[in-house]
């Protein structure tokens, strides 16, 4: 009697346990039958000796085995009991199907592993579909969708051969969309780790409570930059990233973040820049064209002081270029197809602006500082700097082989005869950077936001929307800033990336102290009219939540294809130093791969346009048409040109000069000469070739 008893308390006491496991394990809804193993035995419940010592040994990646990583996902009910279990899971023969180099991927697939230590194993792995799917992978459990997208997203480049269907079907083939029976089932809290990729890199319980709600972080992408100015992208679909550094070099960052070897453009010896704090001359803005993915255009502004320019009572200009990229290298610019589109004279070496942007309208900006030039200056200068202060328009989409660029005829100043006709706005002082809103309003107007100086005192800055016609020494601006204990303001960007919800239409500045800020619409405005900009501050998380930590002076901001912003600063502010470093903003709080962020990335394309192969004595515009140098003509300028023609048969192989026939010499073959008998059959050899020159000649332009 006593030992049956004893058998019923057993009973009792094994199922209590199993319905208390399943009330406050992971899950905590998960019923009694489901929490198996894959084998079909029950789990097992760590001690709190071994669970204190897994917990302790997270916190170091470093100090612990491969082992400890299904332990840290499953640190209560596990069945994988002791770090050896869980080693020889991971490690186990057909674990070792789909392997990678790559990190991401790694860890990722790390965890997938660990789905058979889960104390709902059998669940994950065996489901009533099973007997229907017998060609079903065994290694992979059920995942839930969005670690499922994840997982696809990261590892298809790595593991080809798991992926053969997109990323729909193959999760709709292995994912689940009920939570309770995919993995993870693990509890998320616990693992706000660099352990596991899915759940992010940033520890957000590491942000102080008190900015929570508003703090985000500054991941280094690179570091060792020489005076960095922007960041641009080309919008080509490749995702690169190109660094400008001051001194006249462009560097490019592929989608993997890897800095190529090989400068983009490199203009050191033409760029003129400066040394010392406030001067501001140097490489000063790159944009690329709209259709740069076909027409290979790209345009450069930078300071400058040839010879050509060197009387006057100017310090520099300040040029802007059109350059093509090679045709034979995507990663390179052909600094030989260089065009001048304007050139100012400047005296001074502060408040330059020169910054560069296209609009979704197609048409260049070209913002201009005031170069601190009083009208006196401009008297001596004789009208050379009616450009500065202001906000330029210009359409380089444009057939003329004259000028390298058109007047749209909306500008404001289009039939002046008092203002140049390029002037979209004026009234600037120092203009910092300028961005344009992604976003067009729904009645297709665009939005410019540019930092500026507030006149003489450079400490306080103000805000501005650049609107067509505005003189902005009287116009109100957007938001006045306050002076920040001489840290004049830098512009930044309109955030319309994907990682972030919260902080989608915001517009992200700081100044040069290292004070980061944005500038939300207010949700309280009843009408266009009337919508305020609010300041806030942006908190910035620590090093040891966000694993780096931005430090230094604010030089500049950046912004890649799908939106997201990129901060330039540097810890040092001498020009020769190496100590730039760019960041990427990063949201803790963003989502686990959402949709809108999964591109596929597009390898940079060569340039094959019919004007960039045939025009091989000239330039291509924009639009695809060659514009013949001097001494060519023809449809792609494949004719020479000879003036005056070439006469008595003469062909003109190059500019003025002719191939002349037997018997004819001179310029213009006009010379006319005996031949020696014995020279007759090599005159009529020569003839002949003339013929066939002549011939071929007039057969290429046809063709053409």
């Amino acid at each position: 009697m006593k030992h049956l008893q004893f058998v019923l308390v057993l009973a009792i006491a094994v199922n209590v346990w199993e319905c208390g496991d399943a009330k406050f394990g992971e899950r905590g809804e998960l019923s009694p039958r489901r929490r198996r193993c894959y084998d079909g035995s029950l789990p097992k419940r760590l001690k709190k000796r071994e669970r204190k010592v897994l917990l302790d040994g997270s916190s170091s990646s470093s100090s612990s085995s491969s082992g400890d990583v299904c332990h840290r996902l499953y640190p209560r009910v596990s069945c994988c009991p002791n770090r050896r279990a869980a080693f020889q899971i991971l490690h186990r023969r057909d674990a070792r199907v789909f392997s990678t180099n790559n990190t991401e991927c790694g860890h990722l697939l790390e965890e997938i592993k660990c789905a058979r230590c889960s104390p709902n194993a059998q669940v994950l792995f065996h489901s009533s579909d099973m007997d229907t799917m017998p060609h079903r992978e065994p290694d992979l459990p059920r995942l839930c969708q969005d670690f499922c997208r994840e997982f696809y997203y990261t590892c298809r480049g790595h593991i080809p051969e798991l992926f053969q269907a997109d990323v729909d079907e193959f999760c709709q083939y292995y994912g689940r969309r009920d939570a309770n029976l995919c993995f993870p089932d693990f509890q998320q809290k616990k693992l706000q780790t660099q352990d596991s990729n899915y759940l992010g890199d940033v520890d957000i319980e590491g942000i102080s409570r008190k900015h929570k709600h508003n703090c985000y972080c500054a991941q280094e992408v690179l570091s060792g930059l020489g005076q960095p100015v922007a960041v641009v992208h080309c919008g080509d679909g490749s995702q690169r990233l190109f660094v400008l550094e001051r001194e006249g070099i462009v560097r490019i960052l592929n989608h993997d973040l890897e800095l190529i070897k090989e400068p983009f453009l490199d203009i050191h010896k033409l760029v003129q820049s400066g040394l010392k704090g406030g001067d501001e001359r140097g490489l000063l803005s790159l944009a690329f064209h709209p259709n740069y993915k076909k027409n290979g255009k790209l345009y450069v502004s930078y300071t400058t002081n040839q010879e050509r320019w060197a009387i006057g009572p100017h310090d520099h200009i300040l040029r802007v270029v059109e350059y093509t990229v090679s045709r034979k290298n995507p990663n390179q610019v052909d600094t030989r197809t260089v065009r001048v589109l304007m050139e100012v004279a400047e005296l001074h070496r502060k408040h330059l602006g020169g910054q560069l942007l296209f609009g979704p309208d197609g048409l260049l900006h070209i913002i201009l500082g005031d170069g601190m030039i009083t009208l006196d200056d401009m008297e001596e200068m004789d009208g050379l700097s009616d450009f500065t202060g202001s906000a330029l328009r210009v359409d380089v989409d444009t057939d003329s082989c004259s000028s390298p660029y058109s007047i749209p005829r909306d500008n404001p100043y289009f039939n002046s005869t008092n203002q140049p006709p390029e002037i979209f706005a004026h009234g600037l002082h120092d203009p910092g950077r300028c961005a344009v809103d992604r976003l067009q309003t729904d009645n297709g107007s665009l939005l410019i936001l540019c930092t500026d100086a507030s006149g003489k005192n450079a400490s306080a800055g103000r805000i501005l929307e650049i609107t067509k016609g505005k003189d902005y020494e009287n116009e109100p601006s957007v938001y006045d800033l306050q002076s920040t204990g001489g840290a004049p303001p830098v512009g930044g960007f309109i955030y319309r990336g994907c990682q972030s919800r919260r902080l989608y239409g915001s517009y992200v500045f700081g100044d040069r102290n290292g004070n980061l800020r944005i500038l939300q619409k207010s949700t309280l405005s009843t009408s266009a009219s009337d919508e305020q900009w609010l300041e806030k501050p942006l908190c910035l998380g620590s090093a040891s939540s966000c694993g780096s930590m931005l430090v230094g002076h604010i030089l500049g901001f950046g912004e890649d294809e799908l939106g997201e912003v990129y901060i330039l600063a540097s810890s040092k502010s001498m020009a020769q130093s190496h100590s730039g470093k760019l960041y990427k903003l990063v949201d803790p709080k963003r989502p686990h791969a959402p949709k809108e962020c999964q591109r596929q990335v597009e390898p940079p394309e060569l340039l094959m346009t019919a004007c960039s192969r045939h025009c091989k004595n000239g330039h291509c515009t924009p639009t695809g048409k060659c514009c013949c140098s001097p001494g060519w003509e023809g449809p792609f300028c494949r004719v020479a040109k000879c003036e005056p023609a070439c006469r008595n048969g003469g062909v003109c192989m190059e500019p003025s000069k002719c191939l002349c026939k037997s018997g004819y010499s001179g310029a213009q073959c006009e010379k006319s000469e005996r031949g020696m008998p014995n020279d007759q059959e090599k005159d009529g050899i020569l003839d002949h070739i003339i013929d066939m020159t002549s011939y071929l000649l007039d057969l290429t332009s046809y063709i053409v």
